[in-house]
């Protein structure tokens, strides 16, 4: 997972590969972690598309990093306020 990259793709629950679109991705100094919001490829757009929130860490050993699910309620709140942030801006660019 880099920074920038438009597309994940995310193992479910059954174990299926899924395409994800990247919505965005931040860093929060606070929790010492880079987070992805995404949602699955071909969502349509007036449907309501679930999006989903990881963290991740890149190291030496695997460039891309792993994706890691978000432990602590704090660490949803914050995902939450920056999700509120982009879609407010995305409103007020249309």
């Amino acid at each position: 997972m880099e920074h920038g990259e438009k597309h994940i793709t995310v193992v479910d629950e059954q174990g299926t590969e899924v395409l994800c679109e990247v919505l965005f991705t931040f860093d929060s100094d606070e929790f010492k972690k880079s987070y992805v919001l995404y949602f699955p490829v071909g969502e349509s757009e007036e449907e309501e598309i679930e999006i989903h929130a990881s963290s991740f860490e890149q190291d030496d050993k695997n460039a891309e990093g792993e994706l890691k699910p978000i432990e602590t309620e704090e660490e949803w709140d914050m995902i939450e306020e920056m999700l509120n942030t982009f879609l407010d801006e995305e409103e007020e660019e249309e």
